[in-house]
């Protein structure tokens, strides 16, 4: 297609002008499904915009599944999104309407079709050897993949063999839990609040669990006395809070000092955007840091795949505590090919230009509330806190209130150790789909500023 004719309303940004222009093209039928797009740069000439704003809307689009894109051919019209449309095919969804509770992104942005010919080049390349019970230790192929992503990306330099897969970041804990406890190591301290998971995680596995304070700079270091920590040191959960250069050489003082391990468990290190990158803690010392990441935030957590980047003298016993390798061989192969063709990068990219958009439309929305101190944590990640000075009584009334209308929510008195100190809401921009994103937010921001 070399022409298109758009008609950009006047008040918005360029680029916003143009995803609207694009999408009304799209309802009123003049683009149907399997029309291709003129290329960015054509079309940026016809407007008289720059290419980059048209590159920018075009990426939205593709994220939000009006567009689909492949490399080395032209990005054509997917079928429009439904908004609210019931279908007489699918029973009614169940659960709520808007869901802000953290934990999952948006499953509407799996990059399905790279994934698709992810598989597909595997199961074409690979030898049937590939498909036994091979290494606990995971994939070979998985495990060089990631050796280099690692290293590029969050600045974590580990050879494949002190390389580990699990299926999921909770079950590698459950395995380094265990393999603590071998080493003499009966208690791990965590950061107070924590995700509650991990604390169910800890205690069934049989370790004492030690809650250490966090303010602004992230864990209180000082108060460290034992000889294993967990810590969220790119973007602490769920406050938000990057662990400050002084406090990140005190950690990794303190687990040299004791003959200790820290656990950096680096959820969504990939997000960040007022700053620039955070490299991953495990840099400082990769004697004791053990470096935890997983799929769950950049993909789905639905695949169960995570990994450790472990010091030499624990692969053995990590690997003594396997009784088995966990995550299934063909998605091993998958994501190494994902992470080796470039698509991985790619999908990061789309993903956090998707999520930028819905932080700051949150952002702005929430900007001048009635209640609350305002968004705290948003510099990275995939959620924000509003803080509630007003106390613990309120967090539960919104939550509530909150369930009644249709707004799942989550306060933060869930993650603390015990009693609560502060009072606020943990709200997730990933969870709801890209093409309810914005209406889910405005239905938020009306919530809150109810009497």
């Amino acid at each position: 297609m070399a022409e298109l004719y758009l008609d950009l309303e006047p008040g918005l940004t360029r680029h916003a002008a143009i995803e609207r222009a694009l999408r009304g093209a799209i309802r009123d039928g003049r683009l149907r499904p399997g029309d291709p797009l003129p290329s960015t740069r054509v079309l940026a000439a016809q407007l008289g915009v720059a290419r980059g704003t048209v590159v920018e809307a075009y990426a939205q689009l593709t994220a939000e599944g009006w567009f689909r894109s492949r490399q080395g051919a032209p990005t054509v019209v997917a079928a429009a999104p439904a908004l609210d449309q019931p279908s007489a095919h699918r029973p009614a969804e169940q659960g709520p309407r808007w869901d802000f509770r953290p934990g999952e992104p948006d499953a509407s942005l799996f990059p399905g079709s790279s994934w698709l010919a992810a598989l597909r080049t595997v199961l074409r390349s690979a030898p049937s050897s590939a498909f036994g019970y091979g290494d606990q230790r995971g994939r070979i192929e998985l495990r060089t993949a990631l050796s280099g992503y690692l290293a590029r990306a969050r600045k974590v330099r580990c050879p494949p063999e002190r390389i580990v897969i699990c299926s999921g970041f909770s079950p590698a804990l459950r395995v380094l839990c265990e393999t603590f406890q071998r080493l003499g190591i009966t208690e791990l301290h965590m950061e107070e609040p924590c995700l509650y998971r991990h604390r169910d995680v800890v205690t069934k596995a049989g370790l004492g669990i030690r809650p250490t304070p966090v303010d602004a700079e992230g864990l209180a270091v000082a108060e460290l006395t034992g000889r294993a920590a967990l810590v969220t040191p790119a973007h602490q959960y769920p406050l938000g809070y990057t662990l400050s250069p002084s406090r990140r050489k005190q950690i990794v003082d303190w687990a040299r000092r004791v003959d200790g391990y820290v656990i950096e468990d680096d959820y969504d290190g990939e997000y960040r955007f007022d700053r620039q990158p955070v490299g991953a803690l495990h840099e400082l010392d990769p004697s004791r840091v053990i470096y935890g990441g997983t799929t769950s935030k950049l993909l789905a957590p639905g695949m169960r795949l995570g990994w450790l980047a472990l010091p030499a003298q624990l692969v053995d016993p990590v690997v003594d505590v396997l009784t088995y390798q966990t995550a299934p061989a063909l998605d091993q192969l998958g994501l190494a090919e994902l992470i080796t063709s470039g698509r991985f990068d790619a999908h990061i990219r789309r993903t956090r230009t998707a999520y930028r958009r819905r932080r700051e439309h949150l952002v702005a929305t929430l900007a001048e509330l009635p209640v609350g101190a305002g968004l705290t944590g948003i510099s990275a990640g995939l959620h924000a806190v509003l803080e509630l000075p007003e106390g613990l009584a309120l967090e539960r009334e919104l939550v509530q209130r909150g369930a009644r209308r249709g707004i799942a929510l989550e306060g933060l008195e869930p993650y603390w150790h015990g009693e609560p100190r502060r009072a606020g809401l943990v709200l997730a921009y990933s969870r709801v789909p890209a093409a309810q994103a914005r209406r889910s937010v405005e239905a938020l921001d009306a919530l809150l500023r109810e009497g």
